[in-house]
């Protein structure tokens, strides 16, 4: 069967919008967490937004990766 360029990018697309919904929800509770207990507890530490959330998600992704390899012998 062949796909149209249509439906190609309509499927582009809807993978982008999906990978943004998915990247707010994983990194709202890090926003959440971080302006509604850090900022009030630690002096000189500002708000964080979005984006800056997002990229603490990203950064302790590759920080603490599980290096364990789930092979059977």
């Amino acid at each position: 069967m062949k796909m149209n360029i249509s439906t190609a990018i309509g499927a582009f697309v809807a993978l982008v919008i999906f990978a943004i919904v998915l990247g707010f929800l994983l990194s709202w509770p890090i926003m959440w967490l971080w302006n509604n207990a850090l900022v009030g507890a630690v002096d000189g530490v500002n708000e964080i937004g979005w984006l800056q959330a997002w990229g603490i998600n990203i950064l302790c992704g590759f920080l603490f990766k599980s290096s364990m390899s789930k092979t059977k012998e």
